[in-house]
C-alpha cells in the first residue's frame, strides 16, 4: 500500500464493517490492548494464509480477496466452524502460486476475521484485523491448506512514563503529520484521524502497516520485538518518504500541473534529471551538452557545423530512453572526432628527407628518387594534388616501411590499412545509419585514430582486395585515389563531405594484375625490384643484425656475423626478393646464441660460413650455377620471379619416333607456345642452321624445364628454347657461362622481355660471364649500377640468327649421337652425326 493511500483505506474500511460502527471500535487503543488478548486462551496449532504482497500488524484492519483454491478452503472451513482466528504471514516471493511452508516467512500474525463479504463477481474478500505476532514452529499439513504449529510472540514495551518512549511518540507523530501534509493525495481527515491516535504502540504498527515499503522491509519491522527500535527504524523509513516527497514536489513546482498523455515521458525525463542532479549523476542531456561546448571551438566548414547545429536539436527532442538516441549520440561524437581542419606542419627539408631514406632503407636509388622529386613539388606548390604512388614490388622488399620513412621526413602522422582480404564496400565508404550496427568506413575511422587532416596513409595490399555480392572495394576506392573527386569524399555514415585532398596516399602490391584497371591509371607506378646478394648483405650488416641482436639482448662482443657468413645466409638458406625470410634466419641464429650466453656455455661469438649448418642445419637451397655445356640441347636461360631473378636450364633430347613434341616440366601455355614458335621457325629454316629435315619425321623431340613442381611461364624463353633444340638436332656444343633471355617471333626477330636487372644479378651470382639480350633492352642495363655489371659481357641480337651464331660453337660436343633413318629418295638407311 503506498503512501498516497495512507490511512485512507483504514478510513474506507469502517464503512464495509458497519455505517454506524466507528472505525476505533474495532482498534483497541488502550495499553491493556496486549493484556485484552491474553485472558483468551489463544490456540497453539492455527490455520495459516498466505499473504501476497502485503504485511499485516497488530490491530490494523486490512481487506483480503481470497482466489487461490486453499484460501477459499480455509475460508470455507472457517465460517463453518465460527472459528474466525487464523494466521497470516506473508510469501517471500510473489511469483509463487503455490506456496508452501518454506515459502513463507515464519514471523507472522494472528489475525481475526471481522467480517465476510461474498462480491457479485464470485470472489470472497474477508476483513481481517491483526491481533497478536506469532512465529510458525512446525507445520503440520499442507492439504488441503497449510496448518501449523505457532508459538506467540510478545512486544518489549517502554515503562509507563518513560520520558524517551514520550519522546519517541511525539517525534513519529509529527514526521507522520508532516509526511501526510507533503503527500497531496492524502486527505485533511487523514491528519486528524492520526493525531487521535494515542497509543505508542498501535501508532507505530499503524504506519508500518501503511507507510510506502517493500515487502522486505515492511516484514524487517515486523520481526523486531523492542517496539522502541521499531519505531527508531520506522522514523529512519519516514524521514526517506519525506525526502523523496520532497523531491517529487519540486519537481512538480518545475513542471506544468496539467499533463496530457503525450507529454508524460517528459515529465519522467525531468523527474529522473532531477533525481540524477540530487545524486551527482550525469545524465544524457549532459553529454548533449558538452557535444555542443565542442563544437562551438571546433574547427570545420560551415556546412558541417550547420549539420552538426541539425543533427543535435534533433537529438535534443529525442526520448533518451529510445534506440535512436545512443546512435544519435555516437553519430554526433563521431563528428567531433573527426580532425576536419586540424593540419600538421610539414618539414619540406629535401636534404633531411634524403638523409631519413638512406638511413631506413639501403639501395632502392631510384624509388627514393621519385619520393625527392614528389616532396621537391610539394614544397614548391604547398599542394599534395598529383599523382597517387603505388609501390610495386615483391614481398619483403621494404614497400611499407619506405612509407613510415616517407612520414617521418615530412613529419606528418602515419596511418596503415591493410586492405588484403576486403570484400565489402562498406569497409571503404560505410554503412548507411539506417543499419543496426552502422560505422564509417574504415578510411574516415583512421582519420579518427591519427587526429590529423593530412596524414601519411598507406593502403596495404592493394592487389589483395576481392569483391563479392556486398560490393567491390575497389571501385569504393577510384574515389578516394582520384585527387579531383577526393576533396568531396562521402561516406555513406557521416552523410557530409569530407576533403582527403590534403592526405598522401602511397598504395603498395605485389603485382598489378588483380588491380582494377582504372584504379591503376590514377596512381603513377614505382617499381621495386628484389635486392641483389650484396644489397642483401649490405642490409643484414648494417641494419638487420644490430636490430636483431638488440631484440635478443645481446651485444656487439657476444654475437656478430661475417660478411662470407652473411652471403652464404643469403645464398643458401633463403630465396627470396626481400630481406624478410633473411631477416628470421638471423633472428633464429641470435636466439641460439642467447641460449648459449644463457646457459653459461662456450659458443663462437663471431659466426662463419662454416659454422651456419652447426647452427641452422643442412642449408635447404644451392646456389644458381650454370649447366655443364658438354651434353647437345642443355642452355642455360634467365627467368623472372616474384622472389627476384633466376637461372632457367632448358634441356633438350631427341629419341626415335614420328617427330611428335613433348613438354614437361609444369610450362604454361605461352611458355608452351613459345616452344611451338621455336620448332616451326626451326623446320623452316634448317637448311641454314643445318639440320636434317629427315629427323623431323623420324625422332621425337623432349624438352623438359627441371624442377618440374615449380610453374613456369612466359614468353623470355623464346631464344633459349630455339638454341636448345637447334643444338640436339647439330650436337653443336653451347659456348660456355652463356645465358640468354629474349622472346622470338615465327619470322625469326628477338623481342625485348622484362625482368631484365633480376635476371642479369641472378646470372651474376650463378657464375655466368655472357648474357645475350634483345638489342632494345640495352636501355634497361643503364638501371643496373656499374658494380654489377662488371665481369659480364652483353651480347645484344635483332634476330635468331644473331643469337645461334654466338651461342653455337662449330665443334660437337664430347659424345655426339649417331641418327639412323630410313632415306626416302634412296630406300637404303643412312647415318648422321
Amino acid at each position: 500500500m503506498s503512501t498516497r493511500n495512507f490511512f485512507l483505506s483504514q478510513m474506507m474500511l469502517s464503512g464495509l464493517i458497519d455505517a454506524e460502527q466507528s472505525l476505533t471500535s474495532l482498534l483497541p487503543l488502550g495499553d491493556d490492548m496486549e493484556d485484552s488478548d491474553q485472558k483468551q486462551e489463544l490456540p497453539n496449532v492455527l490455520p495459516i494464509l498466505p499473504l501476497r504482497n502485503t504485511v499485516l500488524f497488530k490491530g490494523v484492519v486490512i481487506p483480503i480477496t481470497v482466489g487461490r483454491p486453499k484460501s477459499l478452503a480455509l475460508v470455507k472451513d472457517l465460517i463453518a466452524s465460527g472459528n474466525k482466528l487464523i494466521g497470516v504471514s506473508a510469501q517471500r516471493s510473489m511469483k509463487v502460486e503455490d506456496p508452501k511452508s518454506a515459502d513463507l516467512f515464519e514471523v507472522g500474525i494472528l489475525a481475526k476475521i471481522v467480517k465476510v463479504i461474498n462480491v457479485p463477481d464470485g470472489a470472497t474478500t474477508i476483513l481481517i484485523q491483526g491481533k497478536r505476532r506469532i512465529k510458525i514452529q512446525k507445520p503440520i499439513q499442507e492439504e488441503p491448506y497449510l496448518l501449523a504449529e505457532v508459538q506467540y510472540l510478545n512486544d518489549v514495551l517502554p515503562k509507563k512514563g518513560d520520558r524517551r518512549a514520550l519522546a519517541l511518540l511525539e517525534t513519529v507523530r509529527d514526521k507522520a503529520s508532516e509526511m501526510v501534509k507533503m503527500s497531496p493525495d492524502i486527505p485533511e481527515e487523514a491528519q486528524a484521524a492520526l493525531g487521535n491516535i494515542e497509543n505508542l504502540h498501535f501508532l507505530i504498527d499503524f504506519l508500518c502497516a501503511n507507510i510506502s515499503l517493500e515487502i522486505k522491509d515492511r516484514q524487517a519491522l515486523l520481526e523486531i520485538n523492542s517496539l522502541e527500535n521499531r519505531a527508531a527504524k520506522l522514523l529512519y523509513f519516514i524521514a526517506r518518504e519525506i525526502e523523496m516527497l520532497k523531491l517529487k514536489n519540486e519537481i512538480t513546482s518545475r513542471t506544468h500541473h496539467d499533463i496530457d498523455q503525450q507529454q508524460r515521458d517528459y515529465f519522467l525525463r525531468q523527474q529522473m534529471k532531477v533525481l540524477q542532479d540530487e545524486l551527482g549523476d550525469d545524465g544524457p542531456e549532459s553529454d548533449l551538452r558538452r557535444f555542443r561546448e565542442r563544437a562551438a571551438k571546433k574547427k570545420w566548414p560551415e556546412a558541417v557545423a550547420k549539420h552538426f547545429k541539425k543533427e543535435a536539436d534533433k537529438l535534443s527532442r529525442t526520448n533518451s530512453m529510445a534506440p535512436d538516441y545512443a546512435i544519435g549520440l555516437n553519430y554526433l561524437e563521431f563528428m567531433l572526432d573527426l580532425p576536419w581542419e586540424d593540419f600538421s606542419k610539414d618539414n619540406l627539408d629535401l636534404e633531411r628527407a634524403r638523409k631519413i631514406l638512406d638511413k631506413d632503407h639501403f639501395g632502392l636509388e631510384k624509388v627514393k628518387e621519385r619520393i625527392i622529386e614528389f616532396l621537391a613539388v610539394l614544397k614548391l606548390t604547398q599542394s599534395t594534388k598529383g599523382p597517387i604512388l603505388c609501390l610495386l614490388g615483391p614481398p619483403g622488399v621494404g614497400k611499407t616501411s619506405l612509407g613510415k620513412s616517407i612520414a617521418k621526413a615530412l613529419g606528418r602522422k602515419y596511418i596503415r590499412m591493410s586492405l588484403g582480404g576486403v570484400r565489402d564496400e562498406a569497409e571503404i565508404r560505410g554503412h548507411r545509419r539506417t543499419y543496426i550496427g552502422a560505422m564509417a568506413g574504415r578510411i574516415l575511422q583512421n582519420m579518427k585514430k591519427a587526429n590529423s587532416s593530412n596524414p601519411v596513409f598507406i593502403l596495404d595490399e592493394l592487389d589483395k582486395v576481392g569483391s563479392d555480392f556486398r560490393g567491390d572495394p575497389s571501385s569504393a576506392l577510384l574515389e578516394v585515389l582520384d585527387p579531383e573527386q577526393n576533396n568531396t569524399f562521402n561516406d555513406h555514415y557521416l552523410e557530409v563531405d569530407y576533403d582527403l585532398s590534403k592526405i598522401l596516399f602511397i598504395a603498395t602490391a605485389n603485382s598489378l594484375e588483380t588491380v582494377h584497371p582504372a584504379l591503376r591509371d590514377r596512381m603513377e607506378i614505382v617499381q621495386l625490384s628484389g635486392y641483389t646478394l650484396e644489397e642483401k648483405v649490405q642490409i643484414a650488416k648494417n641494419h638487420l643484425v644490430a636490430k636483431l641482436r638488440k631484440e635478443t639482448g645481446l651485444n656487439a662482443k657476444q654475437f656478430s656475423i661475417e660478411d662470407k657468413a652473411l652471403s652464404a645466409l643469403v645464398q643458401n638458406y633463403t630465396q627470396e626478393a626481400g630481406v624478410r625470410k633473411l631477416s628470421q634466419q638471423i633472428a633464429s641464429l641470435a636466439r641460439k646464441v642467447a641460449a648459449k650466453v644463457g646457459i653459461d656455455a662456450d659458443y663462437q661469438k663471431k659466426i662463419k660460413a662454416e659454422d651456419l649448418s652447426g647452427f641452422l642445419g643442412v642449408a635447404p637451397y644451392e646456389p644458381d650455377t650454370f649447366e655443364n655445356d658438354d651434353v647437345a640441347g642443355v642452355v642455360t636461360g634467365l627467368a623472372w620471379t616474384p622472389f627476384g631473378g633466376d637461372v632457367l636450364h632448358i634441356e633438350s633430347s631427341l629419341s626415335k619416333g614420328k617427330g611428335v613434341l613433348t613438354l614437361s616440366g609444369y610450362l604454361g601455355n605461352v611458355m608452351k607456345e613459345s616452344a611451338t614458335t621455336a620448332l616451326s621457325y626451326l623446320k623452316a629454316h634448317n637448311e641454314q642452321i643445318g639440320v636434317d629435315f629427315r629427323l623431323f619425321n623420324t625422332y621425337d623431340l623432349h624438352i623438359h624445364v627441371p624442377a618440374g613442381a615449380v610453374p613456369k611461364d612466359g614468353p623470355s624463353a623464346g631464344i633459349t628454347l630455339l638454341t636448345s633444340m637447334a643444338s640436339v638436332y647439330t650436337q653443336r656444343k653451347i659456348k660456355a657461362k652463356l645465358a640468354m633471355t629474349g622472346e622470338i617471333t615465327l619470322t625469326g626477330r628477338v623481342l625485348p622481355v622484362g625482368g631484365i636487372k633480376e635476371k642479369v644479378l641472378a646470372a651474376k651470382r650463378a657464375g655466368i660471364s655472357e648474357i645475350i639480350l634483345c638489342n632494345k633492352n640495352r636501355k634497361d642495363l643503364e638501371d643496373i649500377e656499374e658494380i654489377y655489371r662488371e665481369g659480364l659481357i652483353f651480347h645484344y641480337v635483332t634476330s635468331v640468327e644473331d643469337v645461334l651464331s654466338i651461342a653455337l660453337l662449330n665443334e660437337p660436343v664430347k659424345k655426339p649421337v649417331t641418327f639412323n633413318f630410313l632415306d626416302t629418295n634412296t630406300s637404303s638407311v643412312g647415318n648422321l652425326v
